[in-house]
């Protein structure tokens, strides 16, 4: 018989390694949640709300708010996911996380999330503001003890969630000088409120009977009750914000604020309904993502804008 050609060994596979100078920015911007972001443009909505004929005061402080706020929530995110990392090493997303998955030390998370706090600090203290400064500091006391151990107590964990949206948007008018009215923060608190219990119950309803083993508090809802919550929440939001429209200050802009009820309203049924069908999805993306939502929203934007010029 004739022999062969020799079978050589196959080629040794190594990693990919991906250069520190890279690999370690990189995971400190994933960490930092930049998708979550936007959540801070709420220190904008009091000096919208309170805009005058097209005026609106207070913009650049607002800006600075925002950025106050972002580097205050990025603190947030590298703390919590030092504190949840052995918990979300055992989730179905949360495993990629850097901290979980070993790409950033948690020494490293916590240095970084200390630099954030500091410069939101010195942010704030830029603004002049007491107020901007008391809103940061609540925010971030409330925002660390809820990543301690307040996210585990039922109830509790939802209406810390949904205050750390308004201490944002109190944030933003405090540093415009402007003066929300009771129906805004009404309207802002119970908006902030929808969401948690949307996150809670795609959570609960992704995550099945293992749900609680990554968030203990959902052992004590269930879905019935998170879906008849967010729709009650959802209605007495409409009320709330009826109530803004009519009694808002601005005679001239009454009848454009009122037809912003029904993209409103629209709006509110879609993310119902998608909250509904989504499994561990971001509920930030059902109103970022979704064409309807986006075109409730723009419809909202163009009769609020011009309820106010």
């Amino acid at each position: 018989m004739t022999a062969g050609p020799p079978v050589l060994p196959a080629p040794e596979l190594r990693p990919v390694v991906e250069p520190a100078a890279i690999g370690w920015p990189r995971a400190v911007l994933r960490t930092s949640r930049p998708r979550q972001w936007p959540k801070n443009l709420l220190v904008f909505a009091a000096p919208v709300a309170a805009a005058d004929r097209g005026r609106m005061v207070g913009l650049l402080p607002a800006l600075l708010a925002f950025v106050v706020f972002t580097l205050a929530s990025c603190a947030v995110y590298f703390v919590n996911d030092v504190v949840d990392a052995e918990r979300d090493r055992r989730h179905p997303a949360k495993c990629t996380r850097p901290v979980a998955n070993g790409d950033l030390t948690e020494r490293h998370a916590l240095l970084v999330a200390g630099g954030c706090v500091l410069a939101a600090l010195g942010g704030a203290a830029l603004t002049g503001s007491p107020g901007l400064a008391f809103c940061l500091a609540g925010y971030l006391a409330m925002s660390f003890l809820y990543s301690g151990s307040l996210k585990h107590l039922p109830v509790l964990e939802l209406t810390m969630v949904a205050s750390g949206f308004v201490l944002r948007a109190l944030g933003g008018a405090a540093a415009a000088g402007v003066a929300p009215s009771g129906w805004f923060v009404l309207v802002c608190s119970l908006g902030a409120l929808l969401v948690a219990v949307a996150k809670r119950y795609t959570e609960l309803s992704g995550l099945g009977a293992a749900a609680a083993a990554h968030r203990p508090s959902l052992r004590h809802y269930t879905p019935a009750g998170l879906r008849a919550a967010q729709r009650g929440i959802s209605t007495a939001m409409i009320g709330a914000y009826l109530g803004w429209a009519l009694l808002n200050g601005s005679p001239w802009g009454v009848d454009c604020h009122l037809l912003t009820v029904l993209p409103l309203a629209g709006a509110l049924l879609r993310f119902d309904w998608l909250t509904g069908r989504s499994v561990l999805g971001r509920v930030e993306d059902l109103i970022t993502r979704d064409r309807w939502m986006l075109a409730c929203e723009s419809v909202w934007l163009l009769l609020f804008v011009a309820g106010t010029t």
